[in-house]
């Protein structure tokens, strides 16, 4: 991505990346190893990832945490704006805002499953998305197909679920792309997306509902399948100064 960046092309992309320490040593660290190999001074957007446990809010802004680092990244202008992911419960994602609204901070984007089958499974859409509509927040809708899980339901087709992502109100429906094909699929897509009329959205949802029920094809959610810190828990980095220090005088 950094060779690919050069020659001008830098000026020309919104450039996203993400972190998952959840200290301010480790991500302070995460960061400057991204800006370096991308080859650039700032990213346009960090986010905090896979905040997934309850306990992930409380680390990333505990004192010594990982919203200082992004803080300090944004006053040095290494970063412009500020967001996180998640992909495994819409409550995380609520007290992931909480915990900002506590400490007088608001995330100017949230990356969060936005599917067909989430409508029927703890859904994002129902729970979150209306929060941040409400306050403003840029929303990246992921997993529009759940790494092409979702596709073995045989319910849906892939236009189907990229036009279900593309009627929320979403700022941007991030599909993954790895041949010419799938990316041909997501540019007609685009071209061929109408606003869903009621009807036609009740129907599709209709059709989804069953095999919805128990979040079976959304394994980000029912399993650890997709939790890259569950199997690399050192990426998150140590417990904060703070918590150590309470820990000694235990």
């Amino acid at each position: 991505m950094g060779k690919a960046l050069q020659n001008g092309y830098r000026q020309k992309v919104f450039l996203m990346t993400k972190l998952d320490g959840r200290t301010k040593e480790q991500a302070t660290c995460q960061l400057d190893e991204s800006l370096q190999r991308l080859q650039t001074d700032h990213v346009d957007l960090i986010q905090h990832h896979e905040v997934i446990r309850f306990e992930d809010p409380d680390r990333i802004f505990a004192e010594g945490g990982a919203q200082e680092a992004v803080l300090a990244a944004r006053k040095a202008g290494k970063v412009r704006y500020i967001g996180f992911t998640g992909h495994k419960d819409p409550h995380v994602h609520l007290y992931m805002l909480q915990k900002a609204a506590e400490h007088g901070f608001t995330f100017d984007t949230v990356q969060m499953p936005l599917n067909v089958m989430d409508a029927h499974f703890r859904s994002f859409a129902h729970m979150v998305l209306p929060e941040l509509v409400k306050q403003q927040i840029g929303v990246l809708g992921m997993k529009s197909m759940g790494s092409g899980v979702i596709l073995k339901s045989g319910v849906v087709t892939p236009e189907e679920c990229l036009h279900y992502a593309m009627n929320l109100p979403t700022s941007v429906v991030i599909t993954g792309i790895d041949k010419p094909e799938i990316l041909d699929q997501a540019i007609n897509a685009a071209k061929s997306f109408k606003p869903m009329s009621e009807q036609t959205l009740n129907a599709l949802l209709a059709k989804t509902t069953s095999a919805a029920a128990d979040g079976k094809f959304e394994l980000f959610k029912t399993s650890q399948h997709f939790d890259s810190t569950a199997k690399h828990p050192e990426w998150l980095g140590g417990e904060s100064p703070h918590v150590q220090e309470v820990g000694k005088s235990a």
